[in-house]
């Protein structure tokens, strides 16, 4: 990821943080003093985020000194030092919570996506994101995912087709609705339609849809959507997906499972930084 897309988050998340400055640190601890401490894991887990974090302190003290004991992507156990920090004091101490709070962020991310990743190993299906994401965090949160072994669904609605029940509804029917996206966008450009049942799953194949999207489908009618698609478009099952369930999607054949609980109720992996 590139560091201006960092830059553009941490300056937000400082601004937010320190509106006028940190009033307690900036009275309690001296100008020039230089202290060393460690991010440390409380719990197993993924991590992620590590180049976030260091360039969290670096943009409050551009001399500290910075050495990453683990690379994104490495499952740690509790109690882990994941990464050295030494410089001015003041200037960690403001990074910290910053830092840390984006660290454990992306961290549960990474560490969840795993788990979705792992239940459905041997199965031809990829687990992907969606954009159901913290506003202003969606690149982070991404990467997250695909650290966590997952792939990418739209980044954003600039990026692809996507006709859900709404658009179907204001366009007058999936048929009119994918006429008038073939009609407007570039023959690159793939097109997706929600889907709710085996009626829809049809019309949408006869109309020449890309990707059929099984909105909430039980997975014995999943099955048989699959069975009616026939490989003549890439499948992807969508809708209340849990890491209980996620086996059953699998089997039935689906080429993508999409989850949005991967981003939107990812518990944050709980990490501190201590002062030696």
């Amino acid at each position: 990821m590139e560091k201006w897309m960092i830059h553009e988050v941490l300056e937000r998340a400082f601004r937010e943080d320190m509106p006028m400055g940190d009033i307690t640190t900036d009275c309690t601890v001296p100008e020039n003093e230089i202290s060393r401490a460690y991010l440390i894991t409380k719990q197993e887990g993924v991590v992620c985020g590590i180049e976030v974090a260091m360039e969290a302190f670096r943009m409050m003290d551009p001399a500290v000194r910075l050495n990453p004991l683990v690379k994104d992507g490495d499952f740690v156990e509790n109690q882990t030092r994941i990464l050295e920090v030494e410089g001015n004091s003041r200037a960690l101490l403001k990074a910290e919570r910053t830092a840390l709070n984006l660290l454990q962020r992306l961290s549960g991310i990474a560490s969840i996506t795993r788990l979705y990743v792992e239940k459905i190993i041997g199965y031809k299906a990829k687990v992907t994101d969606t954009r159901k994401t913290t506003v202003g965090l969606r690149l982070l949160e991404k990467y997250a995912v695909r650290i966590g072994g997952g792939t990418n669904h739209r980044f954003s609605l600039s990026d692809g087709v996507l006709i859900k029940d709404n658009h179907i509804k204001a366009a007058g029917g999936i048929t009119k609705a994918i006429q008038a996206a073939k009609e407007a966008v570039p023959y690159t450009m793939k097109i997706e339609v929600e889907t709710e049942t085996l009626e829809q799953v049809r019309e949408a194949l006869e109309s020449g849809a890309d990707i059929i999207m099984l909105d909430n489908m039980p997975p014995e009618m999943m099955t048989e959507a699959v069975a009616l698609v026939a490989g003549k478009a890439v499948t992807e099952a969508s809708g209340n997906i849990t890491l209980e369930n996620i086996q059953k999607v699998a089997a039935t054949g689906v080429d993508i499972i999409s989850i949005g609980a991967m981003t939107h109720s990812a518990m944050a992996m709980d990490i501190s930084m201590n002062f030696e």
